[in-house]
């Protein structure tokens, strides 16, 4: 596909930019990475070969005696009686990191939360979970979560822009009126009173952030389509007949999506950060789910353990970074005078 000339001097801008280019490059890769995480850190082998067969118990549940055990139940296959079933008549691929977000080390030298070591690489939390694997799940979680936010508030907040813009009049007055009001309500508040009544999950968080992270762009789509519904080409589309939808859609959002562009890696991350702070603040998710701020949390509760603090505060300090630096990116790539000089 041929790129426009404008497409192409947006494109070298951004690759101009090379703290943001790389940054891009690097969140992008973290965020693969954490895609596989059930391949990364797993209470369960990736692959086992018993008996001939080959059995993947990442993706499907075993019954023990599937393995040569005694009882019908799960297949624990930390357990060293069903290990040493299946290393005698076949073999085990284990993944780098043999715990999941929410397995629990039974077998620690020291009290929980342990310091790092060979087997806990990053430490132990004060349950004796492994630290390293609920990062790498909780990283996941939150970049999805950030994800589905942006990208539902700004559709949202896209089209209520435009409506209000390109209509204006008592359309605009009383929109206008009504972000007014519902930007000064208190989110924090209602949240809590929320949380109480239904049980916090990542679809109810989504939900109730959605309420207010949607009037972010409203503003700017709507000074650009107050400041194009009166250009030549407009008033001409009018004029032929041309429907006021196809009008927005076709002639006037893609101006406005300009700036929509340069704002979304910052709307990406204040995304994580809610995300993490409710957590944190323990209105998040239900308890024992993988997510940053829990680490943060436990960084907290646990002064004596300085490795979780550390760890929480080093990894969302360089995740926020790169989004920074990709919107710091994009605003260039955007700026004609930048492309000027």
């Amino acid at each position: 596909m041929k790129l426009s000339p404008i497409t192409r001097r947006r494109l070298e801008g951004f690759r101009a930019n090379r703290r943001g280019f790389w940054s891009l490059w690097v969140f992008l890769g973290l965020f693969l990475i954490t895609l596989g995480a059930e391949l990364l850190a797993n209470e369960r082998p990736i692959l086992i070969r018993y008996q001939g067969a080959f059995y993947v118990p990442v993706l499907v549940d075993y019954a023990e005696i599937e393995f040569g055990g005694d009882f019908p139940t799960g297949a624990d296959y930390r357990d060293p009686y069903l290990k040493e079933k299946i290393d005698a008549q076949g073999w085990m691929l284990w993944p780098p990191i043999r715990f999941s977000h929410n397995t629990i080390n039974r077998e620690l030298p020291v009290p929980a939360p342990a310091p790092p070591s060979a087997v806990n690489w990053l430490g132990t939390d004060d349950q004796g979970r492994d630290v390293l694997a609920r990062l790498i799940y909780g990283l996941r979680l939150s970049i999805l979560f950030g994800l589905m936010l942006t990208v539902i508030s700004s559709a949202v907040g896209v089209a209520a822009g435009a409506v209000q813009g390109y209509f204006g009049g008592w359309i605009d007055l009383a929109f206008q009126r009504f972000l007014e009001i519902w930007g000064s309500l208190p989110q924090l508040f209602i949240l809590i009173i929320v949380t109480s009544v239904l049980v916090p999950g990542f679809w109810t968080l989504l939900a109730v952030l959605l309420l207010f992270s949607w009037t972010a762009l409203v503003g700017v789509v709507r000074a650009e389509f107050l400041r194009a519904r009166n250009f030549d080409y407009v008033r001409a589309a009018r004029a032929l007949g041309v429907s006021d939808a196809r009008i927005m859609a076709r002639h006037m959002l893609p101006n406005a999506m300009v700036a929509t562009f340069t704002y979304t890696p910052f709307i990406l991350a204040s995304s994580v950060v809610a995300l993490t702070a409710l957590d944190f603040l323990g209105l998040g998710l239900p308890p024992g789910s993988a997510s940053l701020g829990d680490i943060l949390r436990q960084g907290k509760e646990n002064l004596q353990a300085p490795w979780l603090g550390i760890t929480g505060f080093v990894v969302l300090s360089v995740l926020l970074t790169l989004l920074v630096f990709v919107g710091e990116a994009a605003r260039d790539a955007f700026d004609p005078r930048k492309a000027r000089r």
